[in-house]
């Protein structure tokens, strides 16, 4: 149970220590929005929506990217696809 004395009464995702379960899951997620994204700059055009949709899974990948619990994970695909979501 935590104190009021406890300096850190939460901790952060980069501060978790993560099973390499979850990581797999959380890498999983973010092929998933890799998917969005190539799928839908791959379109001539785009909706509104379909612009909005990239710019959140842009944003999605940016903060996965940034986690530090990575391990041998390839997040090549993941820069990629943020650069190329940053272009609609």
């Amino acid at each position: 149970m935590l104190q009021a004395s406890d300096p850190t009464p939460y901790k952060t995702m980069s501060e978790e220590t993560l099973t390499a379960a979850e990581i797999a899951q959380h890498y999983s997620a973010a092929l998933d929005s890799v998917t969005v994204i190539n799928t839908l700059m791959d379109l001539s055009s785009r909706t509104e929506e379909e612009t909005a949709t990239v710019a959140r899974n842009v944003e999605h990948l940016q903060l996965m990217v940034a986690k530090t619990y990575w391990t041998s994970e390839d997040l090549d695909p993941l820069n990629d696809a943020v650069t190329r979501g940053g272009a609609a």
